[in-house]
């Protein structure tokens, strides 16, 4: 019996590399869980605009209210038979409608271990700056279910990585970043099998 290949939405609003880093391990031969069938932006300037036409993936703009009211987005994502919504990088907070529509199927990745920095407006560089702030010894990256407030959704997994006096926002950033496209795709096979 062959197994379900899970259909996903990726909603991001910048440059891209976690949905790109998705999109790219949904077609590994290993891979036959998943399947990006489609990434929404909020962003018309999103460098995930530009990796989806080099990878031949449907992308969409949506404008902010079309999050606010989001009726067409939940019929547009049930027509296409979505069984999860993923998002990587997106700033606009999911709406209560989307989210009851979708019940434990919106998972999101945060560069922090949560529940330190998050929340509304903690998001990249800003996130890795009050880490730096506070001296913390240690950060990471939360992936997490999706619930009705910023990053507070029940937590599926977390990674950390160990923090030094030389770390800059640069440094820890592209840490996270490489600790994001190595668990992201690991965790969502765990999840889908």
């Amino acid at each position: 019996m062959e197994n379900k290949v899970y259909k996903i939405a990726i909603l991001a609003s910048g440059a891209g590399s976690n949905a790109k880093n998705l999109i790219l391990d949904s077609r590994k031969d290993s891979n036959k869980v998943y399947k990006v069938e489609l990434v929404i932006t909020n962003n018309k300037d999103a460098g995930v605009i530009n990796i989806c036409h080099q990878l031949g993936v449907p992308c969409f703009l949506w404008k902010k209210d079309s999050f606010l009211s989001p009726d067409f987005l939940i019929n547009s994502l049930k027509n296409n038979s979505i069984d999860y919504i993923i998002l990587a990088g997106f700033l606009l907070k999911i709406s209560d409608k989307i989210i009851e529509n979708f019940p434990k199927k919106i998972i999101n990745i945060h560069p922090s271990l949560l529940p330190k920095y998050g929340g509304n407006g903690m998001y990249g560089n800003k996130v890795h700056q009050a880490v730096l702030d506070n001296k913390e010894k240690e950060s990471g990256i939360t992936i997490h279910f999706v619930n009705e407030h910023y990053d507070e959704g029940e937590i599926i997994s977390q990674k950390k990585i160990s923090l030094n006096e030389l770390e800059t926002i640069n440094s820890l950033r592209e840490r996270i970043n490489i600790l994001e496209h190595e668990e992201f795709p690991k965790t969502l096979r765990l999840i889908f099998k």
